[in-house]
């Protein structure tokens, strides 16, 4: 196929790797990018802010195992994308970032938004690279693509200046507009015009071959060795644990982590599941516990760690039995041995590596007794959250609040969160129904991720249910999207806590040092925000009517009007000495 901008090459690249949706916010600079893409079949999808598009390809990356892909502008649009960006490498999430550039002939000479991008995108992704020629265009991409999946997934950058994207002869144009040749008069004139017509073929030609195909990505694979060592493990084993995290799904397509989610049944552990890889068990199992994993992890004999590294959510390793056999599986071999060395430390992609035991594994022992104690701490702690709900009140309770969630989720639902206090007591009841379901922002515990999560959830799967849980402090730094959502006719519902407060700081800032500076916000009225954004406001005050409330959000989402729930909560204790730091 003949392509008649750099753009369309990209677009077609983009189609040849999976990618369905590109995530944008326009920009004179990449507009080629914008209807190569759509040319090529694949879904454009404009939002209001560039940290959206990256957050919403990094959502479209979990939920599908095609690394997500956005295009920005120049200047202050690659720069709006540094946060969402920097959380997709803290997350290990292969996102391609497309941003735009000052023409090649005048990088550095004081153009409009031409700034030094590398250097600052550099310190953000796995690899950051410029295009220099339409040449480069089809190796540089495919590189890109391979490099964001392979060993630790991770976001790349790709800088692809504007004279390579569109039409040689708008390119001409321009060169002699904007340079001051075309005015040039004489000898000079003439000889000034050549170089510049000469650069231009320069940077334009291409050698007439077919487009190679791209290099897959090579997956790290544990050895036959390692595999029988666990094995062995497991066979010895009288209270094992399995902990199951993020990187565990990464890469996966949904049929694959299906399987994977057979695979540890078939393992039958005891089983915890941290980040995206929540949701991979269903709803509920029998080998699945959500609580007391610490307590646990201190008593285990045998400990699989996949894909989950040994930072401040695992007490930095120190919480795990010394006695136990402590096997780690990790693409990362760095987190695979810092803060606490594993008895077997395992490179390989943690989700096949857990696969590949269960494929080996025989049958297993007795583990009745262990499964039994778990489940009584299990039932003890559900027994303890549930008796914290208030079902009455002047305000909302918000463990009653999600606890009737809970009961309304769709079997296809996807879960989002974005806040402190509110999302995390929600984290404790609310169950996301299938694997790749659950979208919290990961590690770096980025605010903002909300609107981005959501655009690319629904826009990856249009059929599901789309739950966003905003705290309403973290709810301003998105709402700007119910207007995405009303042009592009997504339909998620974003549930609000109110509570006028960043709470999770206020909390323990109150207790510790006395003052509430900086932490207080006003009952605002978000869901009249949303409103005037084109979605549909409720606001939600009195208990008795939650259900009345969720039923009329669902159905709105059902007919494709998204909901803006505003729940003004009541206070609560739940969280009390929680904060992070």
């Amino acid at each position: 196929m003949s392509h008649p901008h750099g753009g369309s090459i990209i677009g077609e690249l983009l189609a040849k790797q999976g990618v369905t949706c590109l995530y944008t916010l326009c920009g004179g600079h990449i507009s080629p990018i914008l209807v190569g893409a759509k040319a090529h079949g694949i879904t454009v999808v404009d939002v209001r802010d560039e940290v959206t598009a990256a957050f919403a390809a990094d959502a479209a990356s979990r939920m599908t195992g095609v690394p997500g892909v956005a295009a920005v502008t120049a200047g202050p649009g690659v720069t709006n994308t540094i946060t969402a960006v920097k959380n997709a490498q803290m997350a290990q999430q292969p996102l391609v970032i497309f941003g735009g550039a000052t023409a090649t002939i005048l990088r550095g000479r004081g153009s409009l938004q031409d700034i030094d991008q590398m250097s600052t995108m550099a310190t953000v992704t796995k690899w950051a690279a410029r295009i220099s020629k339409v040449g480069e265009i089809v190796p540089f991409v495919n590189k890109a693509f391979r490099i964001a999946k392979e060993g630790v997934p991770g976001p790349v950058f790709l800088e692809v200046p504007v004279d390579l994207l569109y039409p040689e002869g708008i390119v001409e144009e321009w060169y002699l507009k904007e340079s001051g040749v075309e005015a040039m008069k004489g000898a000079v004139g003439q000889a000034a015009q050549l170089a510049m017509k000469g650069y231009l073929k320069r940077q334009f030609h291409m050698p007439h071959i077919p487009m190679p195909e791209f290099r897959r990505a090579v997956e790290s694979v544990a050895s036959d060795d390692e595999i029988a060592a666990v094995v062995k493990a497991l066979a010895g084993a009288k209270q094992p644990a399995l902990v199951i995290g993020s990187q565990a799904v990464v890469n996966l397509t949904p049929a694959q982590a299906d399987a994977l989610a057979d695979a540890v049944r078939k393992l039958g552990l005891p089983t915890f599941l941290g980040g995206s890889a929540r949701g991979l068990l269903g709803r509920t199992s029998d080998l699945q516990f959500r609580h007391k994993r610490s307590k646990a992890l201190r008593e285990a004999d045998v400990v699989i760690v996949a894909g989950f590294p040994f930072d401040f959510r695992m007490g930095y390793g120190q919480k795990i039995n010394k006695k136990a056999e402590l096997i780690s599986a990790n693409l990362d071999k760095v987190a695979l041995k810092k803060n606490r060395k594993p008895d077997q430390a395992v490179l390989a992609h943690p989700g096949q590596f857990l696969m590949a035991v269960a494929d080996k594994v025989g049958s297993t022992p007795d583990w009745s007794r262990w499964f039994a104690t778990l489940q009584e701490r299990e039932d003890a702690r559900d027994g303890e959250i549930a008796a914290k709900a208030k079902t009455e009140g002047p305000l909302v309770d918000p463990v009653h609040l999600f606890q009737r969630i809970e009961e309304k989720l769709d079997d296809d639902s996807i879960l989002i969160v974005d806040g402190g206090d509110f999302v995390a007591t929600g984290a404790y009841i609310v169950r996301p129904r299938k694997p790749l379901s659950w979208l919290d922002p990961g590690v770096f515990g980025t605010l903002g991720v909300g609107g981005g999560f959501a655009v690319g959830a629904a826009s990856v799967r249009p059929k599901a249910e789309v739950w966003l849980f905003y705290g309403d402090g973290s709810s301003a730094y998105s709402l700007a999207e119910f207007d995405t959502y009303k042009r592009l006719g997504y339909a998620p519902i974003a549930v609000i806590g109110t509570d006028a407060s960043w709470q999770q700081i206020a909390r323990d800032q109150k207790t510790l040092l006395g003052d509430l500076v900086g932490t207080e916000l006003l009952r605002t009225d978000y869901h009249d925000v949303a409103e005037g954004y084109g979605g549909k406001g409720i606001l939600l005050t009195d208990p008795a009517k939650i259900d009345e409330v969720l039923d009329e959000a669902k159905k709105l989402a059902k007919a494709g009007t998204a909901v803006c729930i505003n729940v003004h909560l009541a206070a609560s204790d739940f969280r009390e000495g929680s904060i992070s730091i």
